[in-house]
């Protein structure tokens, strides 16, 4: 009975109610989106790189290492000696290492030189390996390997020719034309980093760094002429950073330590793990400040509603004064108008949750070439569910005010004109 009457109620006042529900629904579409991206984004930074317990560079703050090794954000201020890396990948504790050389671009998306090591070893996610979505590893020097969005985002695919410039920046001036490469691989999307940069060889770094002149040399066409010819090749690579897996991670601390105290050169070696937990110990404030705005847009919201209630008070006082004289008690108007304040509210978080996956399944595909964030569908999470059970009480709350004014009129009161 009060259900249908507060429809009725509602369906007559269909354009502000519509206002109502709309500013609601907007708020939360903004607390359950600033959400839903937070997560994800926690989530990617922690899935993009498992299975590597250590990873060292040249001396710089741990967060700073762990940026641009890992997530390609930021330079390195310096590189790593090839003895230092070659001393490191040698001691007993270490199972495997994965050199990485950074510098170079192609279209604003990094050039990332490493050993075949990185297909081998590297791991994301949940312990999961890369894998080839079309294609094969890189085998030459003039071979290279993309990653999923590379491969979508610019049409390459096998085969298409690469030229690549110096520097990681959005423009660069020096182009290495004299070295061009071909696509061998593409990788399965892994939802990390790894899908926006590309893989080339050890030896495709020096190629493309050398000075005029010098020979580069050719595992292939070399070998048998200088046996240490590549040995001296590799020893002028710059090494950016190293990924390194132990035999034992109960060896990992000891490894760090002595890695952090060589004076051989000065480097440092950061555990991934707690390195992350600083990273977000840093990003918490921010990530405070963006869910204190999306609380505060919903309480506006919910303002807008308490004021749309209270200013058609007067207006309904004669409603109120009709139903009271066919019989309603004061308890059926009370209900009756913080029910309305609970089916607008309900409406809008209904109209900002389906908003909010409409537009997750549009916007997805710009999410992830553009921003990196891989969203995936999924049902509300129980935190989502606490934020949206939390507006709708607090909707309930808000409409305690009119409901409690309405039950204050009297019968008299309603049935009298005010001029």
């Amino acid at each position: 009975m009060i259900l249908r009457l507060a429809l009725k109620s509602v369906r007559n006042r269909a354009l502000s109610v519509t206002l109502t529900v709309l500013s609601i629904a907007l708020s939360v579409l903004l607390l359950l989106g600033v959400e839903r991206v937070r997560d994800e984004a926690r989530g990617s930074f922690t899935a993009t790189v498992a299975g590597t317990d250590l990873i060292v560079g040249a001396r710089a703050s741990p967060v700073h290492l762990l940026l641009y090794s890992v997530f390609h954000v930021g330079y390195a201020n310096n590189n790593l000696s090839w003895d230092s890396y070659r001393a490191i990948a040698a001691r007993p504790e270490v199972a495997w290492t994965i050199p990485l050389s950074m510098g170079d671009s192609y279209r604003a998306h990094r050039v990332v030189g490493t050993t075949a090591d990185f297909f081998r070893h590297f791991r994301f996610g949940q312990n999961q390996s890369l894998r080839m979505a079309q294609g094969r590893a890189f085998a030459t020097d003039q071979e290279a390997v993309i990653g999923a969005d590379v491969a979508r985002r610019l049409g390459l695919g096998l085969g298409s020719n690469l030229v690549l410039a110096h520097g990681a920046g959005d423009v660069s001036f020096i182009q290495h034309n004299d070295h061009p490469l071909r696509v061998a691989g593409v990788l399965a999307r892994t939802g990390t980093p790894v899908d926006r940069a590309l893989y080339v060889s050890l030896d495709t770094i020096n190629r493309l760094h050398e000075e005029p002149g010098d020979h580069a040399f050719d595992p292939l066409r070399d070998a048998d002429k200088h046996p240490g010819a590549h040995a001296q090749q590799e020893a002028g690579t710059p090494i950016t950073a190293v990924l390194v897996g132990l035999q034992s991670r109960a060896s990992a601390l000891g490894v760090q330590r002595s890695i952090n105290t060589s004076k051989a050169e000065p480097l440092t070696a950061l555990m991934p793990g707690p390195t992350l937990q600083e990273l977000w110990e840093i990003l918490g404030a921010m990530e405070k400040t963006l869910f204190a705005v999306s609380a505060l847009v919903v309480l506006v919201g919910l303002a807008g509603m308490l004021v749309a209630l209270l200013s058609g008070l007067n207006e309904r006082r004669r409603e109120m004064a009709i139903l009271r004289s066919v019989g309603a008690r004061p308890g059926h108007v009370f209900a009756l108008i913080l029910g309305e304040a609970g089916l607008l509210t309900l409406s809008g978080i209904v109209s900002g949750a389906l908003a909010l996956y409409a537009g997750l399944l549009l916007g997805r595909p710009w999410l992830e070439t553009q921003l990196g964030l891989f969203i995936p569908w999924r049902w509300p999470s129980l935190h989502e569910c606490a934020l949206m059970a939390a507006v709708a009480v607090a909707g309930l709350l808000i409409g305690l005010l009119p409901a409690y004014r309405t039950y204050r009129h009297s019968l008299a009161d309603g049935m009298t004109v005010h001029l």
